[in-house]
C-alpha cells in the first residue's frame, strides 16, 4: 500500500495528532500490510499560499500556459502527482480555533486543481478524480465537540474537510477525533486518546482487509 501521510501540527514531540498517526501506521503494518509511506510535513514544507499568478495560471488551458505559468504551478503539480500515485491518504492535524491549521489549508488550495484533481463533464458537472484512495483524517481537539456537547456546533473542521475533499473525489473519508485534550483534566485526556486508539485499531483492520482484497483482485486480473 502506498500511503500519502501528511502531518499538520505545529508541535513536534508533544503532538498528539502525530503520535496517533504513527500509532495507526504501526497497527496497519501489524496486520501484515506492506506500507510504503510518502511523507509530508506541511509545517516544514509548507505549500505556497495562492497568489494572483497561481490563480491565473491554474485556470489557463495547459497547452496555453507560458513557461512562467508552468513554473508557478510546478510545486502544485508535484503535490497532485503524489496524490494520484497513492493508494490511501492519512491526514493528521489539530483543530486550531475551530478549523484546520493554515498550513493544511494551503495544501488544500494547491491540490484543488481544475482539469487535474477535478474535471468538468460535458453536462457541466464537476467530477473529482481522487476516487480510488482510502482516506483517514486524524484530528485532535482541545474541547469536546462531539454531538450533544455544548460546543458541538462550533466544529467547523469536519465539514470543511469533507467539503474540500469531496470536491476532488473523496466521498467516504473516515474521521477519528481525539477530544477533549487541552481543556480537560488528565483522566479525560487519557480517555480521549484511548478512544481514538481503539477506533484506529478498527480502521487499521478494515484497511488491511481492503488491501488484501485489492491485491487479490489485481492478481486475478494479471493472471
Amino acid at each position: 500500500m502506498k500511503l500519502f501521510h501528511v502531518d499538520a501540527s505545529a508541535k513536534r514531540e508533544t503532538s498528539n495528532s502525530r503520535a496517533l498517526a504513527r500509532f495507526f501506521i504501526e497497527n496497519l503494518r501489524s496486520q501484515g500490510v506492506e506500507v510504503e509511506v510518502d511523507y509530508l510535513d506541511v509545517t516544514v514544507d509548507t505549500p505556497e499560499h495562492v497568489t494572483q499568478a497561481f490563480a491565473v495560471a491554474t485556470y489557463r488551458a495547459e497547452n496555453e500556459r507560458t513557461p512562467e505559468m508552468k513554473a508557478t504551478l510546478a510545486a502544485s503539480d508535484a503535490l497532485c502527482k503524489r496524490l494520484f500515485a497513492a493508494d490511501a491518504f492519512l491526514f493528521a492535524m489539530p483543530m486550531y480555533n475551530w478549523s484546520m491549521p493554515s498550513t493544511f489549508k494551503a495544501f488544500i488550495d494547491n491540490i484543488t486543481r481544475t482539469d487535474l484533481t477535478y474535471k468538468k463533464a460535458k453536462n457541466g458537472e464537476l467530477i473529482g478524480q481522487l476516487t480510488r484512495q482510502k482516506t483517514l483524517f486524524i484530528t485532535t481537539r482541545g474541547a469536546d465537540l462531539r454531538p450533544g456537547t455544548p460546543y458541538s456546533s462550533m466544529d467547523a473542521l469536519t465539514p470543511a474537510l469533507k467539503t474540500a475533499f469531496r470536491f476532488v473525489g473523496v466521498n467516504d473519508p473516515r474521521f477519528v477525533d481525539a477530544q477533549p485534550l487541552q481543556f480537560s483534566d488528565q483522566a479525560a485526556r487519557a480517555a480521549a486518546l484511548m478512544r481514538a486508539k481503539e477506533e484506529l485499531v478498527d480502521v487499521a483492520a478494515e484497511w488491511a482487509a481492503w488491501e488484501y482484497a485489492r491485491l487479490g483482485l489485481e492478481a486475478l486480473e494479471a493472471a
